[in-house]
């Protein structure tokens, strides 16, 4: 079945593929495009809408990305997001300036309920702004839509053309009432019919796998995450036997996760694996490395060398998998977007593994799209809702030098953790939390001796796409239970910090 789409004109911000995520949620497929896509590739695909995101530069400086305004003549609806919204007044001839005072954050809007985008909320809303340029003059045939106090053009449109401009961010959930003006956008201006679901995209991926990888081998490096396993499914579902997952063990996973990994894939779904226990190889690369960036380097790199020993014995396959979803590649700098840090999914291929073809079958998806992905594929609850482990595994929880010692400390105080939150029936309402170990070491007292130990930090957050994050309220009496069961049966910890800092300014992982 062929689906209405939508396209996301990527011009490098970092909310970009929350907006297709978004359009998504409202029954209609949205895939992102660099702003490098021809005119000619779009007409091509005949969307039924176009969203311009946002992005970092100044539309009025030479080097800032831009799109031919004939983009605007096709005859497809398009939507200009906060940069895009001022790419659309440049190319129509009205004016872009720097604002005097930057507008960043929750800012109160007034709304025209004519428009078709606002019909359905009130006079004046909440919206999120960020933004140091303002439209300053409209285009010929538009009107202003939408106002706040320091930006006269908040929004705007010309309902013949169906051009709609919006400076703030419908997509992030700080803008009240912004899923009901995407909706708006989708139906009644695109005629969106929403007959896309993620059981459809589940469906028509292992279609579409099976006639991709026909009936050649594949190879999958399979990691026991959430997706790398609904990655590693999907495939399976597809070709069988035809899949081989290589599970690297590098010492770095949580408590007794190897022999879950194992035990889970191996006899649970009959999945060809290949179990390599190579702890003291990653730790030897380690010894003495504090750098956060570079552990996470030497992990990434090991990781490829000991899977390519490992697929030399196997020999040629044609097709590679890796579980890749769109965190990992905006994270690592895609497009024209920062770089947070580097993933090992990403811009790291194996060069001696002989195959042809990549396959990342959840590349454009969100945690939680992988989570529905990998119900819809049977893929038992609680290895579904396991929590999300990063790539380089407790390195990245474990700060300064990563050695054994402190890997064994780490392993039982985030076991303790997450099975205090467990037990309080928080794990659904939390949709990460673990224990860091800091490198730290304070005076302590215990047994009236005085004790010179490492301090734990616990961390939990609240997302809905691990973009952004706000930290999880944990009742009092949860936080002292898991504090007390560290403090007395976990060796060398004699502190436990509760983290209560969001996305942004940090990251939810700590390296």
């Amino acid at each position: 079945m062929k689906h209405q789409k939508v396209l996301v004109l990527d011009f490098g911000g970092q909310y970009n593929q929350l907006i297709a995520r978004r359009v998504r949620d409202l029954g209609v497929y949205a895939e992102v495009r660099p702003y490098t896509a021809s005119l000619e590739e779009i007409k091509r695909e005949q969307y039924i809408g176009i969203i311009f995101t946002g992005g970092p530069n100044s539309v009025y400086e030479d080097t800032s990305p831009r799109y031919s305004a004939d983009i605007l003549d096709i005859g497809v609806p398009v939507l200009g997001i906060c940069y895009g919204a001022q790419l659309m007044t440049y190319m129509l001839s009205g004016k872009v300036e720097a604002a005097d005072a930057r507008e960043y954050g929750k800012t109160d809007i007034s709304l025209d309920k004519n428009s078709v985008l606002f019909k359905n909320l009130p006079e004046s809303t909440v919206c999120w702004m960020s933004h140091t340029d303002y439209i300053s003059k409209i285009p010929d045939g538009f009107s202003v839509t939408a106002r706040s106090e320091t930006c006269p053009a908040a929004a705007m449109e010309n309902a013949d053309r169906k051009l709609y401009a919006v400076q703030f961010h419908p997509e992030v959930q700080h803008t009240i009432g912004g899923f009901e003006m995407l909706k708006a956008f989708l139906y009644d201006v695109c005629g969106a019919a929403g007959d896309w679901t993620m059981d459809s995209f589940t469906d028509e991926s292992i279609a579409a796998l099976k006639a991709q990888i026909g009936d050649k081998k594949v190879l999958c490096a399979l990691s026991g995450g959430v997706d790398s396993s609904v990655a590693a499914v999907m495939i399976h579902k597809a070709v069988g036997k035809q899949l081989t997952c290589i599970f690297v063990d590098n010492g770095l996973l949580r408590k007794n996760e190897g022999d879950q990994v194992e035990e889970i894939f191996r006899n649970q779904f009959d999945i060809t694996l290949i179990r390599v226990n190579a702890q003291e190889r990653f730790l030897s690369k380690l010894a003495g490395v504090t750098e956060p960036e570079k552990k996470r380097k030497i992990i990434g790199e090991e990781f490829i060398r000991v899977f390519e020993d490992e697929a030399k014995k196997i020999g040629a396959v044609d097709f590679l998998v890796q579980g890749t979803i769109y965190p990992d590649v905006i994270e690592s700098g895609a497009g024209d977007a920062a770089v947070i840090k580097s993933h090992h999914n990403v811009g790291g291929l194996p060069e001696h593994v002989d195959f042809k073809e990549l396959v990342e079958p959840l590349r454009m998806l969100f945690k939680d799209e992988v989570r529905r992905a990998g119900i819809k594929l049977g893929i038992p609850e609680h290895l579904v809702w396991r929590q999300p482990f990063p790539g380089p595994g407790l390195a990245v929880r474990c700060l300064g030098e990563v050695r054994e010692d402190k890997l064994a400390i780490l392993r039982e105080a985030s076991a303790i953790f997450e099975e205090e939150v467990a037990n309080a029936g928080l794990g659904r309402e939390i949709n990460q939390y673990f224990a860091a170990l800091t490198n730290l070491r304070s005076v302590g007292v215990m047994g009236d001796a005085r004790t010179y130990d490492y301090a734990v930090a616990l961390r939990a957050v609240k997302t809905v796409d691990f973009m952004t994050a706000d930290w999880a309220r944990i009742p009092f009496d949860v936080l002292e239970r898991a504090s007390n069961r560290i403090v007395n049966e976990v060796p060398h910890v004699n502190r436990v910090l509760f983290d209560i800092t969001s996305k942004p300014p940090a990251t939810i992982e700590y390296e």
